[in-house]
Parts: structure tokens; sequence; C-alpha cells
């Protein structure tokens, strides 16, 4: 099985000090009611250093759940764009607020019931409607009707497919694969089981968009105009 990706407050400012002559009730009004209790720092272990770090952590928590989260790549299956032991930044609220994913985005997924009980990253080749062939008479990928050049992230030596296929995407799911074809399981595997080979977008869990480790490859994850001259589904002869 191809396992693709896995995973791995503030310091209160200064205000207007309070007058020694202020009343216990305006005191108690001028507290925020947020404000700790008298004494809590000095009852909690290591006092305001113990709660700074918790809410780091307690912050750093929200944010991978909700928005960035780091997977690990252990396979060869996108290169020569990631690496084995590359670290990438998903972005999570890229596909949340009406956006979908595109055709060449590099996405990380959950494979549960259509590729594995894992997490994987790879590349959309096919959206929904989308007919995706291999190869035309040239070896080429083809998208609706048109060739696609993929020498830009193809991995070196390797045609786009060693295995013929024909599919029509459905609706809400998309086509995948690697970029290293020769070392990938993916849509292509997948295209008698359960799904089709086919992912729903749902299960998508983000763009990949950052290497994030090791430090001499940080930067943007490569993006590709390969698919811009793609027509949309039901074009390709119109």
């Amino acid at each position: 099985m191809d396992t693709e990706a896995q995973h791995q407050e503030r310091d209160r400012s200064s205000g207007p000090a309070l007058s020694e002559t202020t009343s216990d009730a305006a005191g108690q009004e001028g507290r925020s009611r947020f404000a700790l209790p008298p004494g809590a720092l000095d009852r909690l272990p290591g006092g305001r250093v113990t709660l700074t770090a918790l809410a780091c952590l307690l912050f750093a928590l929200a944010l991978s759940t909700f928005a960035l989260q780091p997977f690990d790549i252990p396979s060869s299956s996108m290169e020569p764009g990631l690496r084995v032991g590359d670290r990438v930044l998903v972005n999570k609220l890229a596909y949340r607020f009406g956006s979908k994913p595109q055709r060449g985005d590099v996405v990380v997924f959950d494979g549960t019931g259509y590729f594995g009980n894992a997490d994987y990253v790879k590349r959309v080749v096919g959206v929904g409607g989308d007919h995706v062939v291999c190869c035309d008479k040239e070896g080429r990928l083809e998208v609706n009707g048109r060739p696609v050049d993929e020498s830009s992230f193809l991995y070196r030596g390797n045609r786009p497919s060693d295995v013929p296929f024909d599919a029509v995407v459905p609706p809400g799911t998309l086509f995948l694969l690697g970029d290293h074809r020769a070392d990938s399981s993916d849509s292509r595997d997948h295209l008698g089981s359960p799904g089709g080979g086919m992912v729903p977008v749902g299960a998508v869990i983000g763009r990949a968009d950052w290497v994030l480790w090791p430090f001499g490859r940080l930067g943007h994850v490569p993006r590709t105009g390969a698919y811009a001259r793609v027509p949309a589904a039901g074009g390709a002869h119109g």
C-alpha cells in the first residue's frame, strides 16, 4: 500500500493603573471578567511561563484542526516535487468557502474506503465530469480531448502511464495521480475497486502549499499551468 502522508497568550498589556483609593466595588467592576482569580498564578506550577505555554499549545491545536496542518512524505510517489522526508504544510481552508480542488492542485486526502486506511498526497488530474484518457497517439495524458504537457512536474524518465485507462470522473469526485507514475498507487490502480478509483471532494483534507522541512527545500509547492487549456467537461467536442 502506498501510504502517502503521515501526521505528525497573551501577556496582559499594562493599562492605566487604578488609584489606590479606589473602592473594592469599583475595583471589582474594573477587573476583566476573564481575569484569573487572585493567587491563581502562584498556585500554578511554573506560573506565567506554564500559562503561556498552555495558551500556545491550545492555539497550535486550534490552528492544526481548522487551518494549517503539517504532513510527512514517506514515499517517492510525488517526486520530484515532493521527496521522501519532506514535511509539507497543508492549507485546510483552501476548499472551505466555496472553492473546490482544481486540476493541477496537489492535495492531501483521506483514502479510507477508496485507496486504503491512510492519508495520501496526489495531484488532481480530473474533476467532476472530466473525461481522462491515457494515452493518446503521442503517449500523452488527455483530459476532455486536450493533451496535457506534464513535463514540468512528471518524474524524469516516466511516461504519463504504463497502464492505459479511460475514465469519466463522476460529479463531486476527483481523479488523482502521483507525479512519479512508475512508483505511485493512485486512481489508475483502483478503477475496479469500490468508488472506481475516484475520491470524493469531501475526503480532501487540504491543499499542500508549502514545504517546511528540510530547511534547504523551504518554499512553496510548485504550481502548474499544464491544465490551463483543458476545456470544461463536456466541451471537448463542442
